[in-house]
C-alpha cells in the first residue's frame, strides 16, 4: 500500500509519497493516548479506593476512641463511688472519734483532721498501677473502714454506757431544801387514821421549791394521778423508776430525757397532801421498794 501526497507551491505542484513509517505514526499516538487515559483511570481508581479504605480506617478508630472514652467515664465513675463511700466512712469514723475523745478528755492528744505521719526510701515504683489492682484495693480498704467504723460504734456505745449508768445511779434527796419528813412502811394515815403503808419517803420544803431528779432518765408520766396530784414518773433503764408527787407544777414532759439533779417540778401540796411536800418513791419492776437505800447511799466516784 503506498500513499502518493501532492503538494501546491509557487512554482507548481510536487508530489510527495511518504513512507511506512509516517504512516505509523498516527497509530502510535492513538495507542499512546489510550494507553495514558486507562493509566490515569487506573490511578484514579487507586486512590479512591485508598481514600475509601483510610475513611473506613478514621471511622473505626473514631469508634475505638469513642469505645475508649465510654470505659473510661465507667471507670471514673466506679472511682468516684468508691471514694465517696470511703469519704462518708471516714468522715463518720472522725465524728465518733472526736466524740469519744472529748468525753475521755483525751482530745488534745488527737487530731483527726491533720495528715498522719508516714515515711518513704524515696524509690521510683517498680510497676505501674494497673486500674484493676486499685479497685481492689480500695475495696479493701472499705471493708476495714467499715469494720473500724462498726468497732468504733461499739466502743462508743461501751463508753457511753458507762457514763449512762453512772447517770441512772440513783442518790441524793428530790428536792434542793427540805427535810425528810415521813418514811417507807406502815403508819396511821393522817387523813383517816388508819394504818396503812406509805410506800415512798416524804421530804417537806418550802411551796415553790425545787424538785430535782436523783437520777438521769425519761419522763415516762407528767400529769396528774389520783392521791399524787401533780406526778412526775422517770424511766431511769433496768426496770428502775423513781416518783415525785404533790408537785405544784410539773417542768418536764412526756418522753423528756431528763439529767440527773435537774428541775423536774416545784413543791407543792396537791392530791391528798396536808402540807408544801415531795412524795418520792422508787419502783422496781414496778413495786415500791424503799427509796431510804438509794437517797443516803454513797455516789459513785
Amino acid at each position: 500500500m503506498s500513499v502518493t501526497v501532492f503538494i501546491r507551491r509557487k512554482h507548481g505542484v510536487r508530489r510527495y509519497e511518504p513512507g511506512k513509517r509516517w504512516l505509523m505514526a498516527p497509530l502510535v499516538l492513538i495507542a499512546a493516548g489510550v494507553t495514558l487515559w486507562w493509566q490515569a483511570k487506573e490511578d484514579v481508581s487507586t486512590v479512591e479506593h485508598q481514600l475509601a479504605a483510610a475513611s473506613a480506617s478514621t471511622e473505626i478508630h473514631q469508634n475505638e476512641i469513642a469505645a475508649l472514652r465510654d470505659r473510661t467515664e465507667a471507670q471514673l465513675s466506679l472511682l468516684a463511688a468508691r471514694l465517696g463511700r470511703m469519704q462518708a466512712r471516714m468522715n463518720r469514723i472522725e465524728s465518733l472519734g472526736m466524740a469519744v475523745a472529748d468525753r475521755v478528755e483525751v482530745a488534745d492528744q488527737f487530731d483527726f483532721q491533720s495528715e498522719v505521719g508516714l515515711g518513704s526510701s524515696g524509690a521510683e515504683p517498680s510497676e505501674k498501677v494497673e486500674l484493676s489492682l486499685l479497685l481492689e484495693e480500695m475495696d479493701q480498704m472499705i471493708l476495714r473502714l467499715e469494720r473500724a467504723d462498726d468497732q468504733l460504734a461499739l466502743l462508743e456505745t461501751v463508753e457511753r454506757n458507762h457514763h449512762i449508768e453512772d447517770d441512772t445511779y440513783l442518790t441524793g434527796r428530790p428536792l434542793v431544801k427540805g427535810w425528810q419528813s415521813s418514811s417507807f412502811g406502815y403508819r396511821n394515815d393522817p387523813f383517816n387514821g388508819r394504818r396503812t403503808l406509805h410506800r415512798g419517803l416524804d421530804f417537806a420544803g418550802p411551796e415553790g421549791g425545787q424538785v430535782i431528779a436523783t437520777g438521769a432518765g425519761v419522763v415516762s408520766y407528767s400529769g396528774t394521778m389520783f392521791g399524787y396530784g401533780n406526778l412526775v414518773e422517770i424511766d431511769h433503764g433496768n426496770g428502775v423508776k423513781t416518783r415525785y408527787g404533790h408537785n405544784k407544777e410539773n417542768l418536764v414532759e412526756l418522753g423528756q430525757v431528763v439529767a440527773k439533779g435537774e428541775t423536774v417540778a416545784l413543791i407543792g401540796n396537791t392530791g391528798r397532801s396536808t402540807g408544801p411536800h415531795v412524795h418520792y418513791e422508787v419502783m422496781l419492776n414496778d413495786q415500791q421498794v424503799d427509796p431510804a437505800r438509794y437517797v443516803y447511799r454513797k455516789p459513785r466516784s
